[in-house]
């Protein structure tokens, strides 16, 4: 990308977020345009492959704190209005001023930051006409859909992933096969040229090479020399045991390919995890309701519930109160660390929605042993003191 591109191109706009947007609300935005335009919802769709692209490339600047604050840092500069007629910089006349000599390392700068240096980070070169620097690619975000017990145990599944990787036909330099970009004769592979005016001087993009440091006179026809294309790939993602719902997992260098042989970004996946139709979930603790009788808590029991790897049986003490929770260890999710989280068992009162006759004669008997016993007694004297 030129230094001409840095400034002109509205990042923020191309997300649809305001300048003052936060990071989550960049992620947001992404991720929704992201799903709406990706290469596999609008098959053939050049249109909306190119947008993706653009929303990409705007979402790798602005998720990147550095990055973004390189960026607002030029727009404020140049009022957000780039680079006037004749590569001149907006707000200095038809010659500009030197910024790398003006606030580079010279005495007295008082602490500025060198928009020598800030401008090298923007775009991707050396000071002193070094040639182009190494940029890494921009980070990759996709997302995937697992079952509950997958979440607990881990798993390995494949993903099928469209994005940006360097074009295997010319191995990313965007030469046609045989051929090699040479160095750019104007401004030796910089990207920048200097220009001298009067009592100054200023720089500008090399309009020969638009910023880049080379040329391609023999573009690769898979990319339009461009050095990336949109590719589907199918990787194999390891979901560690344990992972939670909405949960991002990083792999380290699957993102988009770097620019002029730098690193490659990250892949990150966000993960959907499907709930599980009898257990919950509460950290590494599994959780599950179970239906007792009036008499098996009353009375008291030994009663049989389910786990992830089968059942256990669970004493459950005289007069046990419903809604009461009982634990039993070891039968939840296993941390990190190698230790393993509890089975949460919460146990609910059945009601019977039909009775027998016999059934019903002896509840009613039962009701008429207890009758002196009111249950809300004390809730209701509580309620009277409090008056």
């Amino acid at each position: 990308m030129s230094s001409r591109d840095w400034i002109e191109k509205d990042f923020y706009a191309e997300l649809g977020v305001p300048p003052d947007a936060s990071a989550d609300e960049i992620k947001k935005s992404y991720r929704k345009l992201a799903r709406d335009l990706h290469p596999d919802a609008n098959p053939g769709d050049t249109k909306a492959e190119t947008r993706f692209k653009a929303v990409s490339e705007a979402y790798g600047v602005l998720s990147d704190a550095s990055k973004r604050k390189q960026y607002d840092e030029a727009r404020r500069l140049f009022g957000s209005g780039g680079f006037r007629g004749g590569g001149n910089f907006d707000g200095f006349g038809s010659g500009g001023f030197d910024f790398g000599d003006m606030f580079g390392n010279r005495g007295g700068s008082s602490g500025a930051e060198s928009l020598g240096d800030l401008f090298g980070g923007l775009f991707g070169r050396r000071r002193g006409g070094g040639g182009t620097r190494a940029q890494r690619g921009a980070d990759v975000e996709t997302e995937i859909s697992i079952d509950f017990t997958e979440a607990v145990r881990g798993a390995t599944v494949p993903l099928r992933l469209s994005s940006p990787a360097s074009c295997q036909t010319c191995g990313g330099s965007g030469a046609k096969v045989g051929t090699s970009p040479r160095t750019c004769p104007n401004c030796g592979g910089a990207g920048l040229v200097n220009r001298s005016q009067g009592a100054f001087a200023f720089s500008e993009p090399c309009r020969d090479c638009r910023g880049s440091g080379k040329l391609i006179d023999q573009p690769c026809p898979d990319c339009a020399g461009e050095g990336v294309t949109t590719q589907t790939r199918t990787l194999t993602v390891r979901i560690p045991a344990g992972v939670s719902n909405g949960q991002r997992i990083r792999l380290a260098g699957r993102g988009e390919p770097g620019r002029d042989n730098g690193p490659t970004g990250d892949l990150f996946v966000l993960v959907h995890v499907t709930p599980h139709p009898v257990f919950g979930r509460d950290g590494d603790n599994l959780t599950v309701t179970v239906p007792v009788t009036f008499p098996e808590l009353t009375l008291g029991t030994t009663l049989t519930v389910p786990t992830l790897d089968g059942r256990v049986s669970l004493k459950v003490a005289p007069g046990t109160a419903s809604g009461r929770t009982l634990r039993v260890r070891g039968k939840g999710i296993e941390r990190r660390d190698g230790r393993v989280g509890d089975l949460l068992v919460t146990l609910r009162v059945s009601v019977p929605s039909k009775l027998d006759d016999a059934a019903r004669a002896a509840l009613e008997a039962y009701a008429e042993a207890t009758a002196d016993h009111d249950p809300r007694a004390e809730i209701l004297r509580r309620a009277e003191d409090g008056r």
